[in-house]
């Protein structure tokens, strides 16, 4: 049996195969009954747990979480109305309640989150009992409770210290994420709203509204264009904010300036302003009736005008955006480039470099490759820049024409402030903001992964050190 051990992989469905074909019947048996293993081998504080912890979520399916999961698989989401009756008998009418489609779905979502966590538990329980079969054929003692604990407060203290954030990412991020996930699937909206209406699975109805090219596409060209603006403003607010806080940077840091000090303090000042005050302040000063334009004795609509499709509003959405965010940008560039070793300066002006080369052969590359991390998180930022876009125009102006099909979208909403809309408007789309969270979800997550594993910063750790 020993030889057999030595066979075992790491992968989990393998190891189960072997705990129950090379086990002992004690271990075989914690495949029905968690902790007997356990129990058997006189670890009964272990033991119990595991019995316990079974007992518990048994008595939790059988008495709650079971009919949500069933309705979850039975392609209903709830058939019975709540609303009132006629009673016949008092002549009175009478609230009855019935099913409610939300709380089927999330009391679903958290019934599977928890099943999960069982089948992690159980495994651990099988695992545990063939880990001790192991030790008993060596000739070794088994864990005691209190060796179990002192190895939990020592070599194993990361367990108790990861647990309260995995639970918290669990609750708080896990399960809303698969609910918003689902959520997708089904017909929410406003003409279907709980509890006195429900809702159902229509599969991939929503998808194919939103991306489906047929039929008029209003709503899928739409979509189109609000994705390409949120591109759009993710790139100029991004490398905006980079390249001229870099610029300054190298500004105040070139030799001859003076009052170094007092130029970073000033910005420094600058961000000590909350962000949404800067913003409140610059939309009542872009305003129709705002500062500007009396002090300009003008009547342009710096935040409002819809020609060109709405290239001024735009444009001044990215302007403003560069005031709240150089001053980020030049203090982290400050620090880094107090850091570049001299050397590469001192050899390049013995080669005979110009200062436009040993910025681009230099300095561009040391920046570049010390903050692709930063650029990578603050363009994915970007395009969840909610404050920005909300509290300067509030995703206006409308425009009908070109945001039309009902689709609620106004001419600068990025994908999440148009999810925002969707969901806050007086005639909610639940179903079709969940589509939109997922196509950002998955465009955050594709650009990050992509572009962190390929820049520098990943792939050549030790280039500048």
């Amino acid at each position: 049996m020993g030889k057999k051990r030595e066979r075992i992989k790491p992968n989990v469905f393998k190891r189960l195969i072997f705990a129950f074909k090379d086990g002992s019947y004690a271990t075989r048996l914690s495949f029905l009954v968690m902790g007997f293993g356990q129990i058997a081998r006189g670890q009964l504080a272990k033991g119990f747990s595991y019995f316990l912890f079974q007992v518990l979520f048994a008595l939790y399916m059988i008495f709650f979480g079971g009919r949500y999961v069933g309705h979850l698989f039975s392609g209903n989401l709830g058939s019975r109305l709540s609303g009132e009756r006629w009673n016949e008998s008092l002549q009175i009418f009478e609230k009855v309640s019935g099913d409610n489609s939300f709380l089927i779905l999330l009391y679903g979502v958290v019934s599977l989150v928890l099943f999960c966590v069982f089948l992690t538990v159980w495994a651990m329980n099988v695992f545990g009992s063939y880990e001790n079969d192991a030790r008993l054929e060596r000739g070794q003692e088994l864990s005691t409770f209190r060796a179990d604990l002192r190895s939990l407060i020592n070599e194993k203290f990361y367990i108790p210290l990861l647990l309260p954030p995995f639970l918290g990412l669990l609750v708080f991020t896990v399960m809303p994420l698969i609910f918003m996930v689902l959520i997708a699937f089904t017909n929410y909206d406003y003409a279907h709203m709980p509890p006195g209406k429900l809702f159902d699975w229509v599969g991939f109805k929503n998808f194919q509204a939103m991306f489906s090219l047929a039929d008029g596409a209003g709503f899928a060209l739409v979509f189109l264009r609000v994705l390409v603006w949120t591109f759009v403003w993710a790139f100029f607010a991004t490398f905006t904010n980079y390249f001229l806080g870099l610029v300054i940077a190298m500004l105040i840091h070139k030799k001859g300036i003076k009052l170094k000090a007092l130029w970073r303090t000033l910005f420094v000042v600058a961000i000590a302003v909350p962000q949404f005050v800067t913003l409140l302040l610059m939309q009542k000063i872009l305003d129709g009736d705002g500062i500007l334009n009396k002090i300009l004795s003008t009547n342009i609509l710096w935040l409002a005008d819809q020609r060109y499709f709405s290239l001024l509003p735009r444009t001044m959405i990215i302007l403003v955006n560069i005031w709240i965010g150089v001053p980020y940008t030049l203090l982290m560039c400050s620090g880094i480039l107090l850091n570049v070793p001299t050397d590469y300066y001192e050899a390049a002006r013995i080669d005979g470099a110009s200062a436009p080369q040993i910025f681009f052969k230099i300095t561009l590359p040391y920046m570049m490759h010390i903050t692709a991390p930063y650029l990578i998180t603050q363009f994915v930022g970007n395009i969840n820049n909610f404050n920005v876009i909300w509290l300067l125009t509030g995703g206006g102006p409308v425009d009908n024409v070109y945001y039309g099909g009902g689709s609620q979208a106004q001419s600068t909403d990025l994908l999440v402030t148009w999810l925002y809309r969707l969901t806050t408007d007086q005639n909610p789309k639940y179903n079709v903001a969940s589509v939109i969270g997922i196509v950002i979800f998955v465009i955050s997550a594709a650009l990050s992964l992509i572009t962190f594993n390929r820049a520098s910063a990943t792939k050549s750790e030790d280039a500048f050190q």
